[in-house]
């Protein structure tokens, strides 16, 4: 069942995890430097990515270190990237790691910056040449053909800064009137371009510039910085910049505030490179080298162009927030498909171990069934042969009996006697074995009948073993209802058999030899008074007295308990545990005697449930007196049973057929505890109490009402106004119409 088990469960989880998704990616993004233009573009990577969910993207950034991008190029490698996206910090330092990656099978895509090998699948990027060419010509133009410029390089060896210098150059060489005052070196960064433009403009204090052009707007506002510091007084140059990125701080709104005269969109297309990626992996067509679009930025088109990208960005995080839901809602339609599968599964367990439970309490049956069988055969068998041995041992024994008597026994040789002897002497003792088989086997055959029709084994004990009677019980049965009755639970049974020796002769007297046992006779036998030892196994007196007391049917009989514990403290623990009285041993026969006497005599006081007598009875001698509601109760603390027991005989008055068996089953006790529960607590029987709850009714209805006597005779369950009348007189001296007279 196990191996089973353990299969099931491997189907649901596998069956849980078959999501019928296509082959998974996991693409390495290695940039060169951690900037906003390199934010945007990873953030629109990842929305592409969205498109793609079998698409994993891992980003690094190199923070213009070559060292660290060498290094986490081969990270990504040693991850088992399927394909890696690279943008060089530099042409020639960063080649060797991009080889490796190729020459190990992996598709490489170079964008924005290039190397200076030839090993890579793919590059994407803008014409750097092409933006420095324009941004010449726009200069010279914004000039008029003659001024003073100050050029700012981007990182020394990254492509980008060599090919915008190239083509700011020849542009500018176009134009005789523009001159380019200095070139200094940067490295895309606003601070680094702030140092240098201030250490130059410190020692060059009579060069006035024009225009100041920075291969990126960072630069561009490094400069700008660097001069309203140095030169707060005097005229600004103009500013030029590129990348024209949007948003908070971007290019486009630096020129449309007039910080930057002009920028230039350095487009970062993350999409388009991701699904260069997904069709180099997927197999589909791509191209080697793709060039991508782009437009400058001046204060002509600043405000329309930031608006389009405001827009774009609006509906960028509109599209991320869909996607968040989107993914929710996945999330949750997959827990819901998971739920569903494992619901599937727990039931199919379910109906399995049904299923094996089914055969294994079938098996068990029919297993116990045989075993049954076979003891009854064997039983059968032993019991026949003992029989049959038996019969010719009578017919030995018998003429052995008479040869005793004999003359000739009498006078034989001593050898002859002593053989005869011998022969009597194992005569009489294989017929004590043949006896005891047949007890024995008598014995099985009562506790099996007993198991087999009470249906629970553990009652087999109950008669034969639990209860011995004393040689009281063969009292007459009326001579026996008149006898107070005991249980002694004590495990040893010279105790036993000493405490019945002094105690048979005025009570019937039950045993038990351990706590379990004694509490099913108790149950059983409703027992007037209980008397237990302490240190018994199975159960011990003290748990014993606690569940008798915790009983609904026990829970009124008085429990003595003896022990030889007879430290405070262990009398504190009886009398806490509820027993009655508590007597150490030794003891002395008349103190226990006169225990007994005690508690059963307090608890003989005759308890009328229903009101009192009416006056004439009232006036009748205290010996003969029922005692009021309130004698009772000191007599006695008040109890559930006693309510319970009222509130059923009440509500079933009018019942003519209600009997002692009725109100058992309705009070879920038997004939014969209700009888001894009754009479134990009320010295009446239940009988007796039923007559006095439906007269003392009458009574009350006769003086309330205008009932005749006929429909109240009726309404309180008798049968025939004529028995009414003899049992109400009986009961109050008077006949009905005379309580009716008093009334008027």
């Amino acid at each position: 069942m196990y191996r089973q088990f353990l299969i099931a469960m491997a189907i649901i989880v596998g069956l849980a995890a078959c999501t019928g998704r296509s082959k998974n990616y996991r693409i390495g993004v290695s940039q060169c430097s951690d900037d906003i233009w390199r934010d945007k573009q990873n953030a629109e990577l990842r929305m592409a990515a969205y498109f793609h969910d079998n698409v994993e993207l891992c980003f690094a950034a190199a923070y213009d270190s070559d060292a660290r991008q060498v290094q986490q190029i081969d990270s990504l490698l040693a991850k088992g990237i399927d394909l890696l996206i690279v943008a060089p910090n530099q042409m020639a330092t960063i080649s060797p790691a991009i080889d490796r990656a190729y020459d190990q099978g992996i598709p490489v895509i170079v964008f924005e910056r290039k190397t200076n090998s030839q090993k890579y699948t793919a590059f994407l990027g803008a014409d750097n040449y092409e933006m420095g060419r324009v941004m010449g010509d726009y200069v010279a133009t914004r000039l008029k053909g003659r001024g003073r410029v100050l050029e700012i390089m981007g990182l020394k060896g990254s492509s980008p800064a060599i090919e915008r210098h190239n083509g700011f150059t020849d542009a500018l060489n176009r134009y005789p009137g523009v001159s380019v005052v200095a070139t200094l070196q940067g490295d895309w960064t606003e601070p680094t371009a702030f140092d240098i433009v201030k250490s130059w403009l410190s020692s060059h204090r009579d060069i006035d510039v024009d225009l100041v052009f920075g291969m990126n707007d960072r630069s561009a506002m490094g400069a700008r910085k660097a001069y309203m510091e140095q030169r707060p007084e005097g005229r600004l140059p103009l500013f030029c910049g590129i990348d024209g990125l949007p948003g908070e701080g971007g290019g486009i709104q630096l020129v449309r505030d007039s910080l930057l005269d002009a920028s230039y969109i350095y487009p970062t297309y993350g999409d388009v490179l991701l699904q260069v990626a997904v069709d180099i992996l997927e197999g589909r067509p791509y191209e080697k080298d793709t060039s991508l679009m782009s437009a400058i930025v001046t204060s002509s088109n600043a405000n329309v162009l930031l608006m389009e990208s405001e827009e774009v960005m609006r509906q960028t995080a509109y599209l991320e927030q869909l996607h968040q839901m989107a993914t929710g809602y996945l999330q949750q339609l997959s827990a819901q498909r998971t739920v569903t599968l494992l619901a599937i599964g727990v039931i199919v367990l379910l109906l399995l171990l049904v299923v094996a439970l089914w055969l294994f309490f079938r098996q068990r049956a029919r297993l116990h069934q045989e075993r049954t069988q076979m003891e009854r055969e064997q039983l059968d068998f032993y019991t026949e042969a003992a029989h049959e041995l038996r019969t010719p041992l009578t017919l030995i024994e018998g003429p052995l009996d008479l040869l005793a008597a004999t003359p000739t026994i009498s006078e034989a040789p001593e050898s002859a006697a002593e053989l005869f002897a011998i022969v009597r002497r194992n005569t009489t003792h294989l017929s004590g074995l043949i006896n005891k088989i047949l007890d024995m086997q008598a014995g099985k055959r009562s506790v099996s009948s007993v198991a087999d029709n009470s249906g629970n084994g553990t009652a087999a004990w109950c008669e034969p073993i639990a209860m011995q009677p004393s040689a009281s019980q063969t009292l007459g049965s009326g001579q026996q209802e008149e006898m107070p009755t005991l249980l002694i639970v004590d495990d040893n049974a010279d105790v036993r058999a000493y405490l019945r020796s002094i105690l048979q002769a005025d009570y019937q007297v039950y045993e038990a030899e351990d706590g379990q046992r004694g509490l099913a006779v108790a149950r059983e036998q409703v027992p007037d008074l209980i008397v237990s030892d302490v240190m018994m196994p199975v159960m011990n007196g003290l748990e014993f007295c606690q569940q008798v007391k915790s009983d609904f049917v026990t829970s009124h009989i008085p429990v003595i308990l003896l022990t030889a514990r007879a430290l405070s403290s262990h009398q504190i623990e009886g009398y806490e545990s509820g027993a009655d009285a508590y007597i150490t041993k030794p003891f002395e026969k008349e103190l226990l005697q006169a225990r007994i006497t005690n508690l059963l005599h307090s608890r003989r006081v005759l308890k009328d449930l229903w009101g009192s007598k009416d006056e004439e009875k009232e006036a009748a001698s205290e010996e003969t007196a029922v005692p009021t509601m309130e004698a009772v109760a000191d007599a006695q603390p008040s109890s559930p049973f006693v309510m319970r027991f009222k509130a059923v005989v009440e509500a079933r008055l009018s019942d003519s057929n209600l009997s002692v068996e009725d109100l058992g089953a309705d009070m879920g006790l038997s004939r014969v505890q209700l009888y001894r529960k009754v009479k134990a607590l009320t010295g009446s029987t239940p009988v007796d109490l039923i007559r006095k709850a439906r007269l003392a009714k009458a009574r009350e209805l006769l003086q309330s009402t205008d009932l005749t006597v006929s429909e109240v005779a009726y309404k309180v369950g008798f049968t025939t106004p004529s028995y009414f009348t003899k049992c109400f007189k009986d009961e109050y001296g008077r006949v009905p119409g005379d309580v009716r007279e008093v009334k008027e």
